[in-house]
Parts: C-alpha cells; sequence; structure tokens
C-alpha cells in the first residue's frame, strides 16, 4: 500500500529533480507559476504513454492558463528523453534517478514494494504550495486529464 501523498496547503519538501539538459530542478523552481508534477512509473510503458499521450493534446490550454506540467520518474535522464521524442511531447520530464524516488518520497508519490514511483499528481501554486494532491491506488493507475483539469482549477481558486 503507497503511503501518504502530500497534503493542500503544506509547503512542498525540498527537493532535486534532474532535467533532460542535466540541470538541477528544485523547490525554487514551482515559484511564479502553477505548477503539475505529474508522477509515473516508467518510460515506455502503455499506461505512461497514454497518459502523456492524453495530456499533451490539452497543454497547450494548461500553459495558456499560466500551468507548467512536468513529468517525473525514476528513469535515467536518458530514458525519458527517449520516451519523450518517441512519443512526440513537449512535455518535459524530470529524473529522480539519484538518489533513486528520493523526491517522489518526500512528496509521498514513491512506490516503495516495487522501487518506482507511484502514479501521483501533486499541483503546487506559485508560491510553492501544494493545492491538490492525488496519489492512484496501484501504479497502474492512470490518472486522466479531468484530474489534471481539477487539480489546476483547485489551485487557480486558492
Amino acid at each position: 500500500m503507497p503511503g501518504p501523498i502530500v497534503d493542500p496547503g503544506t509547503p512542498a519538501p525540498d527537493f532535486r529533480l534532474t532535467t533532460e539538459d542535466g540541470e538541477d530542478f528544485t523547490r525554487a523552481d514551482l515559484q511564479g507559476r502553477i505548477t503539475v508534477l505529474a508522477f509515473y512509473p516508467f518510460a515506455f510503458s502503455s499506461v505512461c504513454t497514454d497518459q502523456f499521450s492524453a495530456y499533451e493534446e490539452v497543454v497547450d490550454e494548461w500553459r495558456a492558463q499560466g500551468v507548467e506540467v512536468f513529468g517525473v520518474s525514476t528513469d535515467a535522464t536518458e530514458s525519458q528523453r527517449a520516451f519523450r521524442s518517441q512519443l512526440g511531447v513537449s512535455i518535459p520530464m524530470l529524473s529522480d534517478f539519484e538518489p533513486k524516488g528520493e523526491a517522489a518520497r518526500a512528496f509521498g508519490a514513491y512506490f516503495e514494494p516495487a522501487g518506482m514511483t507511484n502514479r501521483a499528481l501533486v499541483v503546487t501554486g506559485p508560491d510553492a504550495v501544494v493545492r491538490w494532491s492525488w496519489l492512484g491506488s496501484s501504479p497502474g493507475d492512470l490518472p486522466g486529464v479531468n484530474l489534471v483539469a481539477e487539480g489546476i482549477a483547485a489551485a487557480q481558486g486558492a
């Protein structure tokens, strides 16, 4: 059973992820906009492919609202880059590879039994405070566009 996801109203924890360019992505990068962190188990898996393909269809609408979406997994940066390229999506991917799952654990989105990121969504406001969160009951759950939209609406109403 997964651990508890970070609660709305909680400041985002300190964390460090790695961008596709090898740069650090930290709590400071959440400042100034609504951010959706879409935690997913593995690049190239079927549910992850469906998830990011669906998000890509509406990501421009979200960006027009000042929202940025990021995929987060424990995959190495090279795998994420290849995954994004193969899918043809513009959504940036962030690696939680080393130390493995450290950021996912901080957000409550790590699936310890399998040693991977669980399927989870965390939406932060421009102040880097969590405004909405969702954790799948299993890594196979697919959080659709409607769930992301619900999280964005919660952050916009905060």
